[in-house]
């Protein structure tokens, strides 16, 4: 999944990503609004993690997804 994949199925992502990331707030989520390198930054923000663990994060989020 690409940058492109999360910003057209925003709606579908948003309500997992928020369920999988329970600390950010709605408002994070509307700021976020599918773009990929601004839900790193709040993951990071949030959660105190790294880049690095961030991008790891989601990339295991993205692959869990499309496994699914």
């Amino acid at each position: 999944m690409n940058s492109d994949q999360i910003e057209g199925n925003w709606k579908q992502f948003k309500g997992k990503i928020k369920e999988k990331w329970g600390k950010l707030t709605d408002d994070d989520i509307q700021v976020i609004s599918g773009k990929r390198d601004t839900l790193i930054g709040k993951l990071q923000e949030r959660y105190g993690i790294a880049k690095e663990e961030a991008e790891a994060q989601l990339k295991a989020f993205e692959e869990q997804d499309r496994a699914a």
